[in-house]
């Protein structure tokens, strides 16, 4: 079970590094296509809000390779 942890942890922290690449490169896309100002307000917006929300993923994550959530 502690190896499908580790494993998970893993999985939570590449989750989370592409879930923050994708949002700035769709946020790239959609500024190219159509730079109008409610576009750059929407991801001025979502890009802050979502970014600690990976963070704390990613960390969550870190802390399962790490062997935190292991019983002893």
């Amino acid at each position: 079970m502690n190896k499908l942890k580790r494993f998970a942890g893993i999985a939570w922290m590449l989750l989370a590094a592409f879930g923050v690449y994708l949002m700035l490169h769709q946020a790239g896309i959609e500024f190219g296509k159509n730079p109008a100002l409610d576009t750059r307000i929407f991801w001025y917006t979502i890009i802050p809000i979502f970014t600690p929300i990976m963070l704390g993923l990613a960390l969550f994550g870190y802390y399962c390779l790490q062997g935190e959530y292991n019983r002893n």
